[in-house]
């Protein structure tokens, strides 16, 4: 997915940068990139590989390398980013974060806007952001040409820009579907995707932007240029998954959300007798040990990291675009405390189940160090769609996701017609399904958290959450 930075600052903003961009490496394992505007020197810019050494490592003497009062930052798991741009509207670098779907239909159309030809990369693909800043030039300002990109563009665009007066201009996309928050310190402003990256620098939350809106940050303030729009769908999963533990959004902590998530589980568990006999509850980690807390919580089973998962040399299991990759990764992390899993009942909570075959990985390899018994339970509801606005899934095919191919395997097309019915547990479809899924990743028992249960740990109102991928609905 990604994430930002920038800062607009009296003093030099790169340090800033540096720090506050490594703090969202979390969304992101592709290309790193930072662009800064210095008075004498201009704009720069610098991009690295980061798929096998962390951001941190590849810009360690950025500050030796670059020079200004402002800059902006970006992790992406897809195209090098920042982009230097130079049109009408004047010099610029930009970034942006999200997914756009109807790529190619942009780029047929807007192709001789673009002075009849775009920057291959690799493959003949375009960076996505080249093609965003295509669409904002068509426009005689930054606030048109934004507002008219993300019209045009289906999916997510959040837009951050560096123009040549050193100005950083944030644009939160249109359904605000992702966050961006302005903070302010003594000696200038910041823009950030996660609210603690700019709090770890001492800067202090000014406003979170609402969807669709537009500022305008300079060291000396931040003016609106767009006001934010009445609909919102911001992502139910950046608190299952994405987001950071210490982040928050529209005002909900990440990390507490997760813990009443897991004790709305665990009171669904109570009342049908589904943990009697468990004699430790675990996350899998990290995501999922939020969520084993709130569980363990609230039912008073002990809680119990029958696993850890090492991080110091091996990355995010998720992020790798080849699947064969996240499955190596996630094997090869786990290490087990074998004498809190042999001959032990176990109950897992997980952040979510989408293809399954990690999740089976994980369940042979507690069973191959001896446990008795290997129960999950999954924090949000089974995934039935492939998400359309953000690069979460990564499913080509809705039948990836193991709930839907289930699904499938039970009644063909006809299961399409009864999402509503597998989604919830009570049900002879949803039994089934879990049953089902069960035998497939030799799991004693499974649940899935209901589609309520996570908007009620959100607890924000069910309209302005995104929950596509679970419930179809837009």
């Amino acid at each position: 997915m990604g994430g930002f930075f920038g800062v607009a600052s009296r003093n030099e903003a790169i340090a800033d940068v540096y720090y506050g961009t490594d703090y969202h490496s979390h969304l992101g394992t592709r290309r790193g990139g930072i662009a800064a505007y210095d008075k004498e020197i201009g704009l720069q810019r610098e991009i690295h590989n980061i798929e096998n050494s962390p951001f941190r490592t590849k810009f360690a003497d950025i500050e030796h390398e670059m020079k200004g009062t402002s800059a902006i930052g970006i992790i992406s798991d897809y195209d090098p980013q920042p982009l230097l741009i130079r049109s009408k509207l004047g010099t610029y670098a930009i970034c942006i974060i999200g997914v756009i779907r109807n790529y190619d239909e942009l780029i047929e159309k807007y192709l001789s806007f673009s002075g009849g030809h775009f920057d291959a990369m690799t493959g003949g693909m375009v960076n996505s952001t080249e093609l965003a800043a295509a669409l904002i030039n068509q426009k005689s300002s930054f606030t048109e040409g934004i507002q008219f990109a993300q019209k045009e563009i289906e999916g997510t665009a959040s837009i951050l820009i560096l123009k040549e007066d050193g100005a950083i201009i944030a644009a939160r996309d249109r359904l605000g579907r992702l966050p961006i928050v302005i903070g302010r310190r003594d000696d200038g402003y910041s823009v950030s995707f996660e609210s603690y990256a700019h709090q770890k620098l001492g800067y202090e939350t000014e406003l979170e932007l609402g969807p669709g809106e537009i500022v305008e940050v300079t060291c000396e303030g931040c003016t609106q240029l767009a006001e934010p729009g009445d609909e919102m769908r911001i992502c139910s999963f950046l608190w299952s998954y994405y987001g950071y533990p210490t982040s928050s959004y529209e005002g909900v902590n990440v990390e507490l959300m997760r813990y009443r998530n897991g004790a709305i589980m665990a009171r669904f568990d109570d009342e049908q007798g589904n943990n009697e006999g468990v004699d430790y509850v675990g996350g899998v980690p990290d995501s999922g040990t939020p969520h084993a807390i709130g569980y363990s919580n609230e039912s008073k089973l002990p809680f119990a990291r029958a696993f850890i998962k090492y991080t110091p040399t091996w990355s995010r299991s998720f992020m790798p675009t080849v699947q064969s990759e996240r499955n190596k990764v996630a094997k090869m992390k786990q290490i087990p405390v074998p004498e809190l899993i042999r001959d032990k009942n176990l109950l897992f909570v997980d952040d979510s189940i989408v293809r399954g075959t990690q999740m089976r990985e994980t369940v042979e390899f507690l069973y191959d160090n001896g446990a008795k018994a290997v129960h999950m339970r999954s924090a949000c509801p089974p995934i039935m769609y492939g998400c359309k606005y953000l690069n979460f899934s990564r499913a080509t095919s809705d039948m990836e996701l193991i709930a839907r191919r289930v699904i499938f395997e039970l009644e063909g097309e006809e299961g399409e017609k009864h999402i509503d019915e597998y989604l919830k547990p009570n049900t002879e479809r949803g039994k089934k399904m879990r049953e089902v899924i069960c035998e497939q990743l030799h799991l004693a028992s499974l649940e899935f958290q209901s589609l309520e249960g996570v908007i009620e740990a959100i607890g924000i109102e069910p309209c302005k959450l995104c929950t596509y991928c679970w419930s179809g609905k837009e």
